[in-house]
């Protein structure tokens, strides 16, 4: 859901500055503390985000590490409203936060032949069945190897546009699977639609289903879990069940089929948590098989059978979860949709091993 205006790249020189940013200089400020200097930034904050500082500028300023901007704040650097602000300083409305960063290489998407499973494309969007062990946009660490890079290639190859999106590094993405989470994904060719369709998932009008292989068998065979996420208290690169400061998160799953220690889920997201489905399965006591990151964990044929002479090789070395369909309306032709990607070959190895071996 977007709580800010979202950015939109101008340049000076190899910075690239969001479309909220005013009062550019367009000189960096001299800085002894660095050789490539400073460059001014300011941002208006156009609603109440109820967000820390800190937070809001890891989110905004992906290009740079969390450590770097904590250090700008303890050095004063950033100002909310023309005075010092602390990290924790919560952003309303009408805030202005500026700051001065360091200018940054312009890390802007270059084209890669990376394979892409296209399942949808005409002139306005793409849908794709995104692979296991793929990053969806370049971000700090990871500038190439990305579904972008790919994407870039294929538009340059078909003579084809992707959308100018809400981040310069982004071109086209709409939403986002995690790395090792396979399925579809819509991806924007032209601003129309990417505008249209980011409408649809924001007013949560697109019907998405995933299938995930879990640890155990629910006692329902369906339910609606309903648990406010947010930042893991103890671990900020995850996400907890958070029931003081967490934001609505719910997810309906539907058990298809049974195998005793397993189970295989339809899981119907109703919002779109970073993280949801993974935390909202853990939080039940029924965290997705491969899913080490939240209680899951890899599983053999001989964790299966118990027998000595069985493999011990993973079955499947990721979390089992794959954006199977989606429901959505045609962003140019306003008819239906419904675009379904097929379980990859790891999910259907491992549910035909269980099928194999019954209760």
């Amino acid at each position: 859901m977007h709580t800010a205006e979202a950015p939109v790249s101008r340049r000076f020189g190899n910075y690239a500055m969001p479309e909220d940013a005013v009062n550019v200089i367009p000189e960096p400020l001299a800085d002894e503390n660095s050789e490539e200097g400073l460059a001014p930034l300011a941002f208006n904050i156009r609603h109440d985000l109820n967000k820390r500082l800190d937070l809001y500028l890891r989110d905004r300023l992906p290009e740079h590490s969390r450590a770097m901007l904590q250090k700008l704040i303890k050095a004063g650097e950033v100002k909310v409203n023309g005075r010092v602000a602390k990290a924790s300083t919560c952003l309303r409305a009408g805030d202005q936060v500026e700051l001065r960063v360091p200018a940054v290489v312009d890390h802007a998407a270059l084209p890669e032949d990376i394979p892409l499973d296209i399942i949808f494309e005409d002139e306005h969007f793409i849908a794709i069945n995104k692979q296991a062990d793929l990053l969806v946009h370049p971000a700090r660490g990871h500038w190439t190897g990305t579904l972008i890079n790919g994407l870039v290639n294929h538009a340059q190859k078909t003579a084809g546009t992707l959308s100018t999106g809400s981040d310069p590094w982004r071109p086209g993405i709409i939403h986002r699977l995690d790395r090792n989470t396979t399925g579809l994904l819509l991806i924007a060719k032209t601003d129309e639609a990417h505008w249209r369709l980011a409408g649809q998932f924001e007013r949560r009008t697109i019907r998405k289903t995933y299938m995930a292989i879990v640890h155990g068998e629910p006692a329902l065979d369906s339910d609606l879990i309903d648990a406010p996420l947010g930042v893991d208290p103890h671990n900020r690169e995850k996400y907890a069940v958070r029931t003081d400061i967490g934001r609505t998160a719910q997810t309906v799953y539907k058990v298809v089929e049974r195998f005793g220690r397993f189970a295989l889920l339809e899981l119907s997201p109703k919002t779109g948590r970073t993280h949801q489905l993974r935390v909202h399965m853990s939080f039940i006591g029924h965290p997705i098989v491969g899913d080490k990151i939240y209680g899951g964990r890899e599983i053999s044929r001989h964790d299966l059978t118990g027998k000595p002479a069985d493999s011990r090789e993973p079955l499947i070395t990721r979390q089992a979860l794959h954006a199977r369909r989606l429901q959505f309306v045609h962003p140019a032709h306003f008819q239906r949709m419904v675009l379904e990607a097929p379980l990859p070959s790891d999910m259907s190895d491992l549910l035909r091993t269980l099928q194999g071996l019954g209760r």
